[in-house]
């Protein structure tokens, strides 16, 4: 899929958003990620797909990613065909694209088909998140545990960075859900990824979900992105519906 044509990404002028700093001033910053140096938040908001709302058909999902103040940063969408998302449901494996306002690619979601028994630790979910010359930034490993969703944020070296700890009801009933970003003895919360309450019609009737992430401003530019994958293997494993 290319900008602009049917089917695939916005064009360019779809949503100006602020300029990014030249990645030659932030080390170890690879192209099109520089401007996670300059946030501490970021927005993500599912878009409506008309078909799965009249007839259930399950369609590749598209996200806008926002900073704070509402401004485009990256636009997602979800790369499966269409037999893999109609009968794997939200267990399926997908490649998730991210460009940035200009069309580039800047980075890729892997998830492998994993099955979907939480009491069998061979079947923990994983997503792997590239950068936009194929190269590794890291990994996010789901880790076994009997009631909490509980996940371990990798860099490229696969290498432990960060723990991920949600709550024992992983569920959106009237409010917001929050995943904990935790140091790895879990002993000090950093930031959150949440889940955020949409209100009743589109909770019930849509599969449409808005999530916040935070994270201190000073956490390497890799690891924010990782961050920004685990927000789209939260959302699959716990609120993408099956229809």
């Amino acid at each position: 899929n290319t900008a602009g044509a049917p089917g695939g990404y916005p064009p360019s002028a779809y949503a100006p958003g602020p300029m990014h700093p030249p990645s030659n001033l932030i080390p170890n910053c690879p192209p099109g990620l520089e401007y996670l140096a300059q946030v501490d938040q970021l927005l993500v908001h599912q878009q409506v797909e008309m078909l799965e709302v009249l007839i259930g058909f399950e369609s590749n999902n598209k996200y806008q990613i926002k900073n704070s103040l509402g401004q485009l940063v990256y636009f997602a969408a979800e790369d499966t065909d269409c037999c893999t998302r109609n009968f794997c449901g939200n267990m399926r494996p997908f490649v998730i694209k991210i460009i940035d306002n200009m069309g580039q690619e800047v980075m890729t979601l892997y998830r492998p088909l994993r099955c979907g028994g939480c009491c069998c630790p061979c079947c923990l979910q994983e997503l792997e998140v590239r950068g936009p010359s194929g190269e590794p930034l890291g990994y996010i490993v789901q880790n076994w545990h009997i009631w909490l969703p509980k996940f371990t944020i990798q860099n490229e070296k696969r290498e432990p960075i960060l723990k991920i700890v949600g709550p024992c009801c992983p569920c959106s009933c009237v409010g917001d859900v929050d995943y904990l970003i935790k140091n790895l003895d879990e002993t000090e919360t950093i930031g959150k990824i949440s889940k955020q309450w949409t209100g009743l019609v589109k909770e019930m009737f849509t599969d449409t979900d808005n999530f916040g992430i935070q994270f201190p401003m000073d956490l390497d530019v890799k690891m924010k992105a990782v961050m920004l994958g685990a927000c789209f293997l939260i959302d699959f494993m716990f609120f993408e519906k099956n229809n």
